[in-house]
């Protein structure tokens, strides 16, 4: 029997934890990442990142751990993880390296100037170039001279220069938008492990319940057996009950503190700190928009469509690039330098040259970038049609659940308080000496059932809220909205 309620249990987690999974691992962005090489296209990593993905679960942890408990609030949490989550530090890392790159293919379009100061002291043997003439000293010098230079260099036209730095602007704007999706993505999964928590608090009160009746029923077994109005076995019967509902209790504990970890690690708590929870999110109904608006609103909010369309953008501007390579490039360098003896006894000295750079046999490699940018585009743009898909698929996949997740609610509810009658009969019924112990212990685990079943779904209607949130692109900034809290 214990086995068989230990199953109910595991199954009645596993169907929101592979929900949260599937949500989280489809809802991680696009990294879109530019490549500023003269000769390669860009290069730009699928939509289905899994760096962000790994990231979600770990952290930074921040501080050192106090004496004190913490009292944690659904706000707080949301706030930290957006800080010192692993997932928001790498992405918004990503963002920086994405700027740099967009800067580096700038400067390959301004001016480059440097300018430096030198001395030079030299003394030469010209017996080491074997060189021995009459009249003149194997060694000349030692001699000096001092010099003062500016260089400028100038790439006056470069067409593909201008498309690499367009798509490292535009992969500059994906990387930013890939950004803000893992922030609704980490507020998903940092949402979900806080309901995680409340939910196994709530089976540990529920499991205390089931103790005390347990308990209860065993010591009203006891005197009975002692009196001797009652059979052994009832005493045993209710002995073993009580035994398996205190074995459960500690099941429930230890997934409760594991649980605790586990909000504490995606946040970045401090090593070892104590915290609670202050909100407990209680059920709550809302109001969401139709199917039809829900998935028009997604098309509009959701970053990670945005990035991917502006990672298709960048990579068809590297594919412009890749057949610039074949246009002439004009360039310009310019050198003046003031060289003499001694700056006294300088003079100024220059340089200037213009030319025009005609590729004209290339071994095949400009064959090659634009075969790669080729490539690169077409995975760019079903990466886009996957993401639209993807939203169709949250959309439903969030109003399904919600809906279902409502229904179950109403019937859980119902089956406890039904379990709860029929326990309260079955007990009246065991006092009165109308039955044996086996229907009070089949009572009691009929509304162990009903209690868990209840807990579950209440996770998961606000897992399936929280879920809808993230679907139409606005958990980040709404999921008060949906589940509440300070």
């Amino acid at each position: 029997m214990t086995h068989f309620r230990q199953s109910i249990f595991t199954k009645s987690l596993f169907a929101p934890a592979m929900l949260v999974f599937a949500i989280v691992a489809s809802g991680v962005p696009a990294n879109a990442q530019y490549s500023a090489g003269t000769a390669a296209p860009a290069s730009y990593p699928g939509s289905q990142s899994s760096a962000a993905g790994n990231g979600i679960s770990g952290s930074v942890p921040s501080g050192v751990a106090t004496n004190e408990v913490l009292h944690l609030g659904l706000r707080d949490a949301i706030k930290r993880a957006l800080r010192y989550n692993l997932a928001t530090i790498e992405n918004g890392e990503n963002a920086r390296i994405a700027r740099g790159q967009r800067l580096l293919a700038l400067s390959r379009l301004l001016p480059q100037v440097s300018a430096g100061a030198s001395e030079h002291v030299e003394q030469v043997n010209l017996e080491t170039f074997g060189l021995k003439l009459p009249g003149i000293p194997s060694v000349i010098g030692p001699f000096s001279y001092s010099s003062v230079d500016a260089n400028l260099s100038l790439t006056v036209f470069s067409f593909e220069s201008i498309q690499r730095f367009r798509a490292a602007r535009t992969a500059e704007q994906a990387a930013q938008l890939s950004y803000n999706d893992v922030l609704d993505v980490v507020t998903l999964a940092v949402g979900n492990a806080y309901l995680q928590v409340i939910d196994a608090s709530s089976r540990i009160e529920a499991q205390q319940a089931q103790v005390r009746n347990a308990r209860a029923l065993y010591d009203q077994a006891l005197d009975e057996v002692q009196a001797g109005t009652a059979p052994r076995i009832d005493l045993t019967r209710t002995e073993v009950q009580l035994h398996t509902e205190e074995y459960n209790l500690s099941v429930s504990r230890n997934n409760f503190d594991v649980a605790k970890l586990d909000l504490s690690r995606a946040i970045g708590l401090p090593l070892g700190q104590e915290f609670d929870l202050t909100d407990q999110l209680a059920y709550s109904e809302i109001n969401p928009p139709t199917v039809d608006d829900a998935l028009k609103l997604a098309y509009r909010s959701r970053n990670d469509l945005r990035a991917t369309l502006d990672s298709e953008k960048a990579a068809a501007q590297s594919l412009s690039a890749a057949k610039g390579e074949r246009f002439p490039v004009i360039a310009a360098n310019g050198d003046y330098g003031d060289v003499g003896p001694t700056f006294g006894q300088s003079h100024g000295d220059f340089a200037f040259q213009a030319g025009v750079n005609i590729p004209i046999f290339t071994g095949g490699r400009i064959k090659g970038d634009i075969t790669q940018a080729e490539a690169q585009l077409r995975q760019r743009k079903a990466e886009a049609e996957n993401v639209r898909g993807q939203i169709d698929y949250d959309v439903r996949t969030a109003f399904l659940n919600l809906n279902a997740a409502k229904e179950q609610v109403e019937v859980t509810r119902q089956n406890v308080s039904l379990a709860n009658e029929s326990l309260a009969r079955s007990k009246d019924r065991f006092t009165s000496g109308v039955t044996d112990s086996v229907e009070v212990v089949q009572a009691e685990q009929a509304l162990a059932s009903a209690n868990n079943q209840y807990i579950t779904s209440l996770y998961s209607h606000n897992l399936a809220k929280l879920s809808l949130a993230r679907a139409l692109g606005i958990a980040r900034t709404n999921y008060e909205q949906y589940l509440g809290g300070k």
